[in-house]
């Protein structure tokens, strides 16, 4: 987890309930103040505020899609990632039968290690720096063992159809890890939603006061409106969320080869 981020430490439903709350506030703020204003304000600003209301409403609009576009691009990536890996690992535990026969066992019972390691870590939040680095460790240190029983693999077997085979695959299944842990740390820009919350916010605001100089107050369709955003802005926080929020990225790859290596 980036250091400088503010809003990861939060839970998606409670900043989503705080939103919620402060665009109730900004519409009620809004209303009194456009009621206030009401007798002093002609139809041509009523016309022209109503302009204003439509122009925000319309930036809410494209920053939400652009916002859940961007996080759920994140979480298709994470997902997909998953499945490399377990592809990956799949594949070397396979071409584990190419090298020596003395070599098979230590091999086979290596990556055993390793894809239990990986399950777990997969379930660690990523708020438990001191948990992860520690099972980060335990992955590098099997990541080595597993490199230098290739090495010694090698030198007793040099073909590349049959060690060569395996070095490559060990090297596929490193690299796949280091691109699901660099996968892990990539979230929206926290200015871009700031951003969605000031706008989102302030759409509260602008309403309220379209209501307030019309003199009639739309509580069930401004609640309505500002609830189904809440929505939406909730499943953008929680989708950006590896390890943190309710939509999880499913493991049931790397389960499945866990599976395999542990009958």
């Amino acid at each position: 987890m980036n250091e400088q981020e503010v809003l990861y430490g939060f839970s998606s439903a409670l900043i989503a309930a705080a939103l919620f709350v402060a665009i109730v506030v900004c519409n009620e703020l809004g209303f009194r103040a456009g009621r206030f204003t009401q007798t002093h304000t002609t139809s041509e600003m009523k016309e022209l505020t109503g302009s204003v209301q439509a122009s925000i409403l319309g930036l809410l609009a494209l920053l939400l899609g652009f916002t859940f576009s961007m996080s759920m691009q994140r979480y298709d990536s994470r997902s997909i990632a998953v499945i490399d890996e377990a592809n990956a690992i799949g594949t070397a535990v396979l071409r584990v039968e190419l090298l020596p026969q003395e070599f098979q066992d230590d091999a086979k019972q290596l990556w055993r290690d390793y894809a239990q390691l990986r399950v777990e870590v997969g379930e660690v939040d990523l708020t438990k720096v001191d948990e992860r680095n520690e099972y980060n460790a335990k992955i590098a240190q099997l990541q080595s063992e597993l490199w230098s029983l290739a090495v010694a693999a090698t030198n007793v077997d040099p073909r590349p159809v049959t060690t060569g085979a395996f070095v490559k695959s060990l090297n596929d299944a490193i690299d796949s890890q280091g691109k699901r842990n660099a996968l892990l740390q990539m979230h929206v820009p926290e200015v871009v939603l700031f951003l969605l919350f000031v706008v989102f916010i302030a759409s509260g605001g602008i309403m309220g006061y379209s209501s307030g100089l019309s003199g009639k107050r739309m509580v069930v369709p401004i609640m309505l409106v500002s609830f189904l955003i809440t929505l939406i802005v909730f499943l953008i926080i929680d989708l950006d969320r590896p390890k943190r929020g309710f939509i999880q990225v499913n493991q049931a790859p790397m389960v499945e080869v866990l599976g395999g290596l542990s009958r």
